[in-house]
């Protein structure tokens, strides 16, 4: 594999790709979420066509960075909202993973955008943190904020997430 730059100061050395399904029965979510930080999995192929990436994580709380640039814009010149909607995905249901058991998997159920401000490449790098606001044995809530560098709300979102066994996900 090679390294891919997924926006200036962000590199993934392992490239892109996905987590091994057997390190879910092996490592907690967070643990998974810190070997993706700490360069020890590629880089997710959604982080290099969007310029994201995940910078920290705890336990019910995530933080994105992202830049967005020319290749998000819509036909009147703006980042477009999708950009913008998943990133707020990415740490909405991240924040979910950072409290998964080994063994357990989950995927969205419904989310719902808010867009607060324009955004355009001239916007800088923005930061999204998610939280967990709930979670139970087979649903969790989140909530993200999408701010810019200097703290100005651009979106928030709430998500709420399906966890299940990961047997279920390798048997689709």
């Amino acid at each position: 594999m090679s390294e891919v730059e997924l926006f200036p100061g962000y590199v993934s050395r392992l490239g892109l790709g996905t987590i091994p399904h057997e390190d879910v029965e092996t490592y907690t979510g967070l643990e998974m979420l810190r070997r993706l930080i700490a360069g020890l999995y590629p880089a997710p192929p959604i982080s290099a066509i969007m310029n994201f990436g995940l910078s920290e994580a705890e336990e019910g709380r995530v933080v994105f960075r992202g830049l967005p640039g020319a290749q998000h814009l819509n036909p009147l010149g703006g980042v477009h909202g999708g950009w913008a909607a998943t990133l707020l995905d990415s740490a909405l249901g991240c924040a979910v993973h950072s409290m998964l058991d080994k063994g357990e998997a989950y995927t969205t159920a419904e989310f719902k955008v808010n867009l607060t401000r324009p955004i355009s490449p001239k916007t800088g790098e923005v930061v999204c943190e998610g939280r967990v606001i709930h979670k139970g044995r087979t649903l969790a809530v989140s909530e993200a904020t999408l701010k810019d560098g200097s703290g100005k709300l651009l979106a928030f979102g709430t998500e709420t997430c399906s966890i299940f066994p990961i047997g279920k996900l390798a048997a689709r």
